[in-house]
């Protein structure tokens, strides 16, 4: 009888527990971690989250620029701070690439965080100074392979998605396009522009304006079906390459310790965000296709993508630090 009177007040005391963290709301500024600098499109995505995401929460979310070391000196920030709800960090799909690149990194992709959820999905675009002689990627391949190794494009970053998006494209398209290394995407489509490099898988909605204005061509788009911001490219699987594919996605992350609790509300309140249809219009403007997710889902994104990319790395014979 005692056993049971006894379990009955447990189960009470862990109900009151659990309704006690289910009621958590930050009690001062959230630190939303953008590792890039300003201007690029993860800090383009979180400043647009960050409005919304605010009057969600019920306080005022930072946008932090981290930036530097691709990545890697904002995502340690983030991995070491209090798990209290209270700092965030923004990755894009190249989260999933570092650690098949960076063998020394300070944190563990997979242990050191907590996933919250997605943001949303987009596509990079292959695009090419108008100045070089190929108006499709069949072309361009073909200009490729009649002067191997002597054609470039840029890559923000030893091992990001703009480089591996263009080692699968060697692979697939049996080509040699070497990749040189710029700090960001601004100054690589300013050289693109003026012809001082010849290629760069450009953010939809950072090349958007330039390739309307013909200041640089579109070839094609990663993602496996086409862009809504650029819906009259193809798709480069469909263009030439079968099998090409390279999403980009954004989400939130959080320090590892993170009660789940504290998840849940953070995850609710992101997918109630990304659901607005304002929210939803000012992505899209961005590129950026919403889609909210579980954590459990996106936890398994980062998994499978981690995968993925480490398979590319060996295959593609990419040098590692």
């Amino acid at each position: 009888m005692k056993t049971k009177q006894f379990s009955k007040l447990w189960l009470l005391v862990l109900f009151a527990a659990c309704n006690v963290h289910a009621q958590w709301s930050p009690n001062r500024p959230v630190r939303l971690i953008v590792p890039f600098p300003p201007g690029g499109a993860v800090d383009t995505i979180a400043r647009i989250l960050s409005t919304r995401y605010s009057e969600r929460l019920g306080q005022t979310v930072v946008v932090d620029n981290r930036g530097g070391a691709n990545a890697i000196i904002g995502s340690e920030i983030a991995a070491r701070a209090a798990p209290d709800g209270h700092t965030l960090l923004i990755v894009p799909a190249g989260h999933a690439i570092t650690p098949s690149v960076s063998k020394k990194l300070p944190y563990d992709t997979i242990r050191d965080f907590a996933a919250v959820g997605l943001v949303g999905n987009s596509a990079y675009v292959l695009v090419i100074n108008p100045r070089l002689p190929a108006k499709s990627v069949g072309e361009y391949i073909a200009l490729a392979k009649a002067k191997p190794g002597q054609m470039n494009y840029a890559l923000t970053g030893h091992g990001n998605a703009t480089h591996l998006a263009g080692e699968l494209f060697n692979v697939l398209a049996g080509v040699n396009i070497v990749g040189i290394n710029y700090k960001g995407g601004g100054p690589a489509l300013t050289d693109v522009i003026s012809g001082q490099v010849q290629a760069f898988f450009s953010g939809v909605s950072s090349g958007h304006a330039h390739i309307k204005g013909g200041r640089i061509r579109a070839l094609g788009v990663t993602t496996a079906t086409r862009s809504s911001g650029l819906p009259d490219v193809p798709t480069i699987a469909e263009a030439g390459v079968p099998g090409y594919e390279v999403d980009a996605w954004y989400g939130l992350l959080a320090p590892a310790a993170t009660p789940a609790a504290i998840i849940a509300r953070l995850n609710a309140d992101l997918a109630a965000t990304v659901a607005n249809a304002e929210m939803k219009e000012r992505l899209q403007t961005a590129g950026i296709d919403a889609r909210a997710t579980t954590p459990a889902e996106f936890h398994q994104r980062i998994v499978r993508d981690i995968q993925r990319w480490a398979d590319l790395v060996k295959r593609a014979k990419i040098v590692t630090d």
